[in-house]
């Protein structure tokens, strides 16, 4: 596999390619490269002038949607951080060590990290992101537990199985047919009603396991401006992330 960039419309793409055992060249664009797989067996002249198809094919999708491909800005984390999440701030203090995981408690408002140095500098936010991630989701869980229990019993009165926070990007939140709540902690930087309407999305999965006509009702009924807050989601929910 060989690594390149793209720039297009001033940002940055990761270009990946991939030479395997196949009869076509394919491109695609995914959340965090475009994906190029050319077949091996085609001569150095070949795979150049492939290559140069599918960049042009990928920068012209990029160009007719901008918003949609352009990579999500990372967010990088230094000793003597102050994070503002909702109402709270919290100071980080983070230290490297040569060990191979790394680790995190919180105290009070002040998150202490023990990083791993020999991890590259991405990994290394990685790791400080998951795990701040996880501790202001730990600190906060009863509250959210108590929301979703009090949202359920004024609309919905079902029973819950179990009410999570998770360190998910690919949806704001989730519902099992066992009765589990899932809530992304992206929604901890969001306001306090956008995270009310994803939890009443959710209590009303466990009615309607689907996006149904009747599931909508269900969701109106509970919150009838709930549009207002997808409209937050849609046009703000990409500021949300650890």
């Amino acid at each position: 596999m060989n690594a390149e960039t793209l720039e297009v419309n001033g940002a940055k793409h990761v270009v990946k390619i991939f030479y395997e055992r196949r009869k076509n060249t394919t491109v695609s664009l995914g959340k965090k490269a475009i994906y190029i797989r050319i077949p091996i067996t085609l001569n150095r002249e070949e795979r150049f002038r492939h290559l140069l198809k599918m960049k042009a094919w990928a920068r012209k999708k990029l160009q007719e949607n901008p918003k949609k491909y352009r990579p999500k800005p990372t967010k990088e984390y230094k000793d003597g951080d102050i994070l503002k999440v909702g109402d709270k701030e919290y100071l980080l203090k983070i230290e490297f060590k040569d060990k191979k995981s790394s680790s995190a408690g919180i105290t009070g408002n002040t998150i202490e990290f023990s990083v791993s140095s020999g991890l590259s500098e991405e990994r290394q936010n990685r790791h400080i992101s998951t795990l701040l991630s996880r501790c202001i989701a730990e600190k906060r869980l009863p509250d959210l537990k108590k929301k979703i229990d009090e949202l359920n019993k004024k609309h919905f009165n079902k029973k819950i199985n179990k009410i999570f926070f998770k360190h998910n990007k690919s949806n704001w939140g989730s519902c099992s047919k066992a009765g589990n709540i899932n809530i992304s902690t992206r929604l901890l930087f969001a306001p306090d009603d956008v995270l009310e309407y994803v939890c009443i999305h959710e209590l009303a999965h466990l009615t309607e396991h689907n996006h149904s006509e009747r599931f909508w009702a269900l969701v109106e009924k509970s919150m009838p401006d709930y549009k207002q807050k997808q409209k937050w989601l849609k046009e703000k929910g990409d500021k949300c992330a650890f």
